[in-house]
């Protein structure tokens, strides 16, 4: 019993497989549905893949334990006409009374001359920040040329800055640019550092900015205690990040006495919160993109069948030969759901093939994304559904032809 059906199945694939060559341009068309619809699938998730990995690369340059603490305002009081702030005391606080902190700096926006520099005849817009010495431990930046702020510059509120390498080429400052003064708004900083290039994330430029210390930035703001800052720290190795941070939590609540029900005026965000965020976006989008694609196979599956049938009416006589020589109805069978799976197989080997191609292209005109990766689950998603497609599909178009009967088929002209 078990000979005759492995014998079935070996006659009726050897048929198929020659039914398939002896059509291949027809085969090849009925297969384009598949073959666009695999290679979409994988186009889209190895892109989301790339760009994932790519972001979470830049994203590991920070360090998965940074922590920027930021002033947080939700809706309603916005509406208001509110805005919470984090103040300099804040951060004093913070650096005095917090144990386990390793590195920690106050930055700000500097507000008082705008975001325009200035070198001769040359201007941009940038970022100035004003910040301390230690803000280069905390981000893991580094200069190229030059140094970085010093504790010096901050008591003595010097008018030095560290340029980001983007800052340097808009301005067109020189080759060695150390020791020039460009202009912000009205004043001039001395130049005492570049920065190492970042490149870009999301499209922003990571390399457009200016470090100003921050006394001086502070000062030039109007005010001793300026509002609107940042607080930025690092742990020190071995300390739990959660414990830390709702140790900071409790001590600004405390502070400002806030009572349960009252939620916080200021929120902390991380490298790897930002990487989650980004991961969950890029998951969510390959899911709808890969389903809404998916539908192109199920329509690759109704040419499929439709083309078989076709296929089962032209070949009406041969199969009323074959049966009169001895086929059973099981080879038959056999024989039309085998040439079914192997043309949605062969649509789904070129469609991964054709998105592989597709998504390299995509990936020389986007510097963001990472090395071309297509995740095997894809490959194999792709593989399996297009199996499954030409099974369901093919099924019709098989039970057909095995029923049909050989007197009859001989005569069908």
């Amino acid at each position: 019993m078990l000979n005759r059906i492995f014998h079935s199945a070996y006659e009726g694939s050897v048929a198929a497989i020659e039914s398939i060559f002896a059509h291949s341009f027809r085969s090849a068309l009925t297969t384009l549905g598949i073959i666009i619809g695999v290679a979409s699938v994988i186009t889209v998730v190895s892109i989301m893949e790339g760009l994932s990995q790519g972001v979470g690369n830049q994203l590991k340059d920070l360090g998965s334990d940074m922590v920027t603490i930021k002033a947080h305002t939700n809706t309603e009081l916005e509406m208001l006409g509110v805005t919470n702030q984090l103040t300099y005391d804040d951060y004093l606080l913070i650096k005095s009374k917090v144990l386990g902190i390793k590195d920690i700096a106050a930055k700000m926006r500097a507000f008082s001359f705008g975001s325009e520099a200035r070198f001769g005849q040359y201007s941009t817009h940038t970022q100035v920040i004003g910040t301390e010495s230690d803000y280069q431990n905390v981000v893991n930046i580094f200069p190229v040329e030059g140094r970085f702020l010093s504790n010096t510059d901050d008591a003595k509120r010097r008018r030095v800055v560290f340029v980001g390498s983007s800052v340097l080429k808009k301005l067109n400052l020189p080759s060695h640019p150390v020791g020039e003064f460009i202009l912000l708004g009205e004043e001039w900083f001395k130049v005492i550092g570049i920065a190492e290039t970042r490149g870009s994330l999301f499209g922003f430029d990571q390399d457009n900015y200016i470090i100003a210390p921050f006394s001086t930035i502070r000062s030039l703001n109007g005010t001793d205690r300026t509002n609107n800052i940042d607080i930025v720290f690092r742990p020190e190795v071995g300390v739990d990040l959660a414990l830390l941070n709702d140790r900071i939590r409790s001590l600004l609540r405390k502070k400002y006495r806030l009572t349960e029900p009252e939620q916080d005026f200021f929120e902390f965000e991380t490298a790897e919160r930002t990487r989650k965020q980004f991961s969950d976006i890029t998951d969510s989008i390959t899911y709808v993109a890969a389903g809404v694609v998916g539908i192109s196979l199920i329509v690759g599956g109704i040419g499929i069948m439709n083309i078989m049938l076709v296929s089962v009416t032209e070949r009406t006589k041969e199969i009323g030969i074959a049966k009169s020589l001895g086929a059973t109805s099981r080879i038959i069978l056999t024989q039309f759901l085998v040439e079914a799976s192997v043309l949605a197989l062969f649509g789904g080997v070129v469609g991964i093939l054709l998105g592989y191609l597709l998504a390299g292209v995509v990936f020389m005109f986007m510097p963001v994304i990472g090395s071309l990766t297509v995740p095997a689950w894809a490959i194999w998603l792709a593989l399996g559904f297009s199996g499954i497609i030409g099974v369901v599909f093919g099924i019709a178009p098989a039970i057909k032809a095995s029923k049909l009967d050989p007197i009859d088929a001989l005569r069908y002209e």
